[in-house]
């Protein structure tokens, strides 16, 4: 399917099932589609994402992916009240990028298009890009530091992994790049290929603890999650905020997404999706079925320890690395910035 028409669709979605709450206060797309031509293909590992804001600063459970028309739609909400100060939507490097280009979809009050203009006419200047860049350095060090012994492991694991993962999301931001969510290392690649810093790539690999894992294995990781993803899909009842990424219809992102890229030769670009589910779905197997969290335990573990990590104290000791990296990955986001010609001022 053409972008194009999979927008299309996710606009009609918008006016018929968003609009009518009387909280609706517009709608726009998000995610790894933005800046994309009408005229690119949606690929069946993709989806559309769109965000609804609402006038509630406490916004009802996000509907999350489904298929609406044949088209994968991953929706959400956020509150207004994040949108209503343009500058603090320009520093904000989840947010801003959203709005570099007009996504927007339905705007009744007219504050969206305002804020849209105004993203856009200040986006590459050079004091917001690093203030994006920091904002990204900030989200590493606060949720690193909020890591909490006493979880249960995989919630240590999810704790540790995200923070880890956002170290590609200073570099993204640095590039003027989208901050992708599950092809973040791929697209980090590509970043440090075309800054001419390629041989700092293995840094972000050794920091994920991937970096001399091979193919095979990695091959088998995504096996076993597999089995674990269709099983956890069956009986999944507790909400999260994940959960509609452990579902059916997200079966091609989570599984088909992985395999795609180990098949191409990106397997240590596929590890962080993989063990990101792995954690989400013993998250759900130890709400809604105990027995299947333990009895999938020991796949989660050899998966987890192939990155170096098999007890709390492991994870705090990988977090001090990154900690610790953050000089090097700030200077190398500094070059790329210095060298980035889409950068003013």
């Amino acid at each position: 399917m053409k972008l194009g028409a999979a927008r299309a669709i996710g606009a009609e979605w918008v006016a018929r099932y968003a609009r009518s709450d009387a909280a609706f206060r517009g709608a726009y797309v998000s995610g790894s589609t933005v800046g994309l031509p009408d005229d690119a293909e949606l690929a069946p590992s993709s989806d559309i994402d769109i965000v609804v804001i609402t006038a509630t600063d406490d916004p009802p459970a996000k509907p999350g992916k489904f298929r609406y028309r044949g088209t994968l739609l991953e929706v959400s909400y956020l509150p207004w009240s994040q949108l209503v100060c343009a500058d603090d939507v320009l520093a904000s490097y989840h947010l801003a990028g959203s709005f570099r280009t007009d996504t927007v979809i339905d705007d009744p009050t007219g504050h969206l298009r305002t804020l849209q203009a105004y993203v856009a006419g200040h986006f590459a200047a050079r004091p917001w890009v690093r203030r994006r860049c920091q904002d990204a350095r900030r989200r590493i060090e606060t949720r690193l530091s909020a890591i909490d012994a006493s979880a249960p492991f995989h919630a240590q694991v999810l704790s540790w992994l995200f923070p880890t993962g956002v170290t590609t999301h200073v570099l993204l931001a640095a590039a003027l790049r989208n901050p992708t969510v599950r092809l973040r290392y791929l697209a980090a690649r590509g970043v440090l290929g075309d800054y001419g810093h390629l041989g700092r790539y293995p840094e972000l690999l050794d920091l994920l603890g991937c970096r001399d894992l091979p193919a095979r294995r990695i091959r088998h990781h995504l096996r076993e999650l597999t089995e674990v993803f269709d099983a956890t899909a069956e009986v999944a009842r507790t909400p999260f905020l994940f959960s509609s990424d452990i579902t059916p219809p997200a079966r091609p992102i989570a599984i088909d997404g992985s395999q795609e890229l180990i098949d191409r030769g990106d397997h240590h670009e596929a590890v962080f999706w993989i063990v990101a589910t792995f954690a989400r779905c013993h998250t759900i197997l130890a709400a809604d079925a105990p027995e299947l969290h333990r009895a999938f335990a020991p796949a989660f573990h050899a998966a987890v320890s192939d990155l170096g990590i098999s007890s709390t104290e492991d994870i705090f000791r990988r977090a001090e690395e990154v900690t610790r990296y953050l000089p090097r990955l700030w200077q190398t986001a500094e070059d790329i910035m210095a060298s980035n010609p889409g950068i003013s001022g």
